[in-house]
Formats: C-alpha cells, structure tokens, sequence
C-alpha cells in the first residue's frame, strides 16, 4: 500500500515540476516583453501629451460648430473594447468585459462594441452579446497601422450617425503592480478646459493657419489614431504585467506544493522503512 502512495505522489510531484518550469519560462518571456512595452510607452506618452495639448488648443479655437465638437443626432453609444489574444494573464480580461457589460447594461440596443483581442471576443459570446467588428493578431507592440483600422470604422460609423458616441475601454498602465480601468470617449470631442479666459489666452498667443477649423478637420484622424495607439500600447503593459504576475503567483504555488508533497513524501517513505525494520526484527525474535 504504500509503495502504491508513493508511486503516485512521485508522479505528482514530476507534473507539478514540469509545470513550474513551463511557469517559470512564461514569466521570463513576458518580464521581456513588458520591459519592451514600458519603454514605446514611455516615448508614445510623451508624444501623445504634446499633441493632446496642441489638438486641445484648435478644438478650443475653433468657434464653428460641427458634429466633431457638438455630435449628432443619434442616441447609440459605440464601445471598444481592449483585451489580450492570448490567456494565462490573470483577471485582465474579465476586469475590461464586466466593466464594459456594465456599461451597456439597461440599454444594449442602444450600444455597440468593437471588441479588440480573441478573448474578448470569446467572453462576449458566453453573454450573447454581438459585435459590430472583432480584430484579433494584435502584436505585443501596436502601431498605428492597427490603431488608424480601428479609427476609420469608428468615424466612419460616427460621419454617417450610426453612432453619438465613441468610446474605448481598455487598462491604463500605472505601474507593474497597479493597473486601473478606464473609459475615454473618442468623440465627439471634449474641450480640455471650459474657462472663459483661457479661451482668450489661447485666442491672443496662438494664431492659426489655416483656421483653427481647417486643421481639426484635417488632423482629427491622426488625433484619434494618436489616442487610440496611446491606449493599446497600455493595454499591451498592463496585459504584460498581469501575466508576470499571474506566472510569479503560479510558479509559487507551485514551489509551495512541492514542499507539501515531499514533506508527505518523506513521512510516507519514512513510516515504511519503520514498518519495514519493525517486521525484520520481530521475525527475528520469533526464531529465538
């Protein structure tokens, strides 16, 4: 019998091995990868607040009122939605669908989803909830190639008032152990600053050429696109950091299992060979 038990914790013990290894090599991979992905996003920050700032400016200039600043007529709001290809990364995607699923509550016909990444797409489906376009593939370091598809369907469907509203949801990277959840609308656009008096300081410093209406006219694309490769470059560090994370805890579960099964291993393997001398020398008391 206890040959049997120790058999089979042997073998336990050998799975859970081969598991601590294939945890510690994902860890490793995703250390990498995240450590790649902090630094685009640490250069794309600084880009992308320059030209937040300048593009606030032109939307604050420009006096006209068009569908970009003041929207449309229709009552649909249009979410997309940022989450991985791949799993092993913890409560990432399910943080972003329940987010998302709470926000469409109460009024799903009237909201829509472009849902960005495999498991998104597979969540979404075990709640019936349909998309209006699903894109997968998405590399560890987005481009704006990838941002700027996403930005034509969604300003196309806001041009044609299929939409009133454009937002994307997705993980802001803080720090590789603090990730928050967040909902930035697209479109239409939000002046950065309401104050009547900095509308005069951006009228009197800043003179525009073309017109202020031009430009967000012919920029706003690039804007969007701008914005939208800001929030899957975080969403690509927070999907990272949730991994090393979730393969640091795995990998220590698994240390501590180990302990446990050798610990019973030993006493299993211990009680045996007393069983074992206990019966050696009564046989050989009984031949006195």
């Amino acid at each position: 019998m206890a040959g049997a038990g120790l058999i089979a914790i042997k073998r336990r013990i050998k799975s859970i091995t081969n598991t601590r290894k294939i945890t510690r090599a994902m860890n490793v991979v995703a250390t990498s990868k995240l450590k790649k992905s902090r630094d685009r996003l640490g250069s794309n920050d600084k880009y992308y607040e320059y030209l937040e700032e300048i593009m606030s400016k032109v939307v604050f200039a420009d006096e006209k009122s068009n569908i970009y600043k003041n929207g449309n007529s229709s009552e649909k709001k249009l979410y997309i939605m940022l989450t991985s290809d791949s799993g092993l990364c913890g409560g990432f995607n399910g943080e972003v669908v329940n987010h998302t699923i709470g926000l469409i509550k109460g009024r799903r016909d009237k909201s829509l989803v472009i849902v960005v990444g495999q498991k998104g797409r597979n969540y979404l489906k075990r709640f019936n909830i349909e998309t209006v376009a699903e894109y997968v593939e998405i590399p560890d370091i987005p481009t704006s190639q990838e941002a700027n598809i996403l930005v034509k369907q969604a300003l196309d469907m806001y041009e044609k008032g299929e939409v009133g509203e454009v937002n994307i949801v997705y993980h802001e990277f803080i720090s590789t152990v603090k990730r928050s959840i967040k909902v930035k609308k697209l479109l239409p656009l939000e002046n950065k600053s309401q104050k009547e008096e900095e509308k005069s300081d951006v009228q009197s410093y800043f003179e525009f050429e073309p017109s202020a209406g031009e430009i967000l006219q012919e920029r706003l694309g690039g804007y969007i696109t701008g914005t939208v490769l800001n929030c899957m470059i975080s969403s690509k560090c927070s999907e990272q950091a949730s991994r090393v994370e979730a393969m640091s805890n795995a990998t220590r579960n698994a240390n501590d299992l180990l302990e446990k099964l050798n610990i019973k291993y030993n006493r299993i393997r211990q009680s045996a060979i007393t069983q074992e001398i206990s019966e050696i020398v009564g046989g050989a008391e009984a031949q006195k």
